[in-house]
């Protein structure tokens, strides 16, 4: 995460507003859109300092979407979050996702990735190891062996 710390929610997702703003006052709508997004604004006004990990997470998406992108990289998003928190974060990706926008995500959390993406490329030491749908990734043999281990294997069975 690199948030400006001794900025504010709101100034941290405006500076990513300013990809694509012309000026101040679209700026603020962005950075208010954005906030709105993903129900901000409750510490829109709070440093980025005080805030928690996943509160962290949520505010560089909305820097993020401030932006308008067409394609959306996310890069270890769920990293050092809790399994309720991974599970928040995962929905409010989801909903982008179901709203049209082309997500492209880096992520080691399997299962979290399981039940979000359409579609998996599977890199093992910078090599695609194997492409597929989720049922198909968390069945093979080599993604198994790379990535989920015996306990995976075992409880998915």
């Amino acid at each position: 995460m690199r948030p400006f710390a001794r900025l504010t929610v709101a100034q941290n997702v405006k500076v990513g507003a300013y990809v694509r703003a012309q000026g101040e006052q679209e700026a603020d709508a962005l950075t208010a859109q954005a906030i709105s997004q993903l129900g901000l604004e409750y510490c829109a006004t709070r440093l980025a300092s005080a805030l928690t990990t996943k509160e962290l997470r949520l505010m560089e998406l909305a820097r993020a979407l401030a932006g308008q992108p067409e394609l959306l990289l996310l890069d270890e998003t769920l990293a050092g979050l809790g399994q309720g928190e991974v599970d928040e974060v995962v929905r409010e990706i989801h909903r982008l996702s179901q709203a049209g926008m082309t997500i492209v995500i880096i992520e080691h959390t399997m299962q979290a990735m399981v039940q979000l993406v359409d579609e998996f490329v599977v890199l093992d030491h910078g090599e695609v190891l194997v492409t597929g749908k989720p049922h198909e990734i968390t069945r093979d043999r080599r993604v198994i062996e790379a990535y989920l281990g015996k306990k995976w294997s075992a409880a998915n069975a």
